[in-house]
């Protein structure tokens, strides 16, 4: 089963990445970037055959390793 994790810094978390992100942009002409936020994404191939159960595994990791959930969010998303 496939399987796409998105790890985004919480609301109100510092992020340098994301205003270096917004500062290059603007450089190169788009003057439109009012705000970026930079992020991760993890993609996982599990040996799961149910979403239920696969979605329960991969939040056991996001728990535990994935996300630091203190200053990240993370969604799961099943691919099939």
């Amino acid at each position: 089963m496939k399987v796409r994790v998105t790890v985004t810094l919480k609301a109100g978390v510092l992020d340098p990445q994301g205003k270096a992100i917004e500062g290059a942009l603007k450089g190169l002409g788009f003057a439109g970037v009012e705000g970026a936020r930079q992020g991760k994404i993890i993609d996982l191939i599990l040996a799961e055959t149910s979403a239920d159960a696969a979605r329960a595994t991969v939040t056991d990791m996001c728990e535990k390793l994935l996300a630091n959930t203190v200053i990240e969010n993370y969604h799961i998303d099943i691919l099939g």
